[in-house]
């Protein structure tokens, strides 16, 4: 009976640590890459075209840029909404909302060709940022 106890307790030492190890690695071959509201991209471990510049670029740029997308597609008014929301889930993104919202309000004036339509759609995000960014960038 000591035999077989040994025996057990061999097999386990050798096949539990791989058995570990490859339920560590299957548990972390998909990695939510982006924010949760863009679920649906996911970076796997095993993805060929995974970039490295991606993973370089800081939170407050890759925001920047959806928004800026977002204001092209849809309207100004949409895009400052998510970046007060934005900055609402992630107060460490507050430090750069002024430069977004400027950034922003200068889109909208080439977006529509002229500061009327584009400060139509001025909100207090980070405070007065949005309307400095429309009257900068007419001149």
């Amino acid at each position: 009976m000591n035999t077989a106890a040994r025996r057990i307790g061999r097999t386990l030492a050798l096949v539990l640590p791989v058995v570990l190890v490859l339920s560590g690695t299957l548990a972390v071959t998909r990695v939510p890459w982006a924010s949760p509201a863009a679920e649906s991209q996911i970076l796997t471990a095993s993805s060929d075209k995974a970039s490295t510049r991606a993973a370089h670029r800081a939170p407050h740029e890759a925001l920047r840029d959806r928004l800026l997308a977002e204001l092209q597609e849809k309207d100004p008014g949409v895009a400052l909404t998510h970046l007060q929301v934005a900055t609402s889930e992630r107060p460490s993104l507050a430090r750069h909302c002024a430069s977004i919202a400027r950034a922003l309000g200068r889109a909208a004036v080439a977006k529509y060709g002229g500061t009327d339509r584009a400060q139509a759609y001025s909100r207090p995000v980070c405070d007065t940022s949005y309307a400095t960014g429309v009257t900068r960038a007419r001149r």
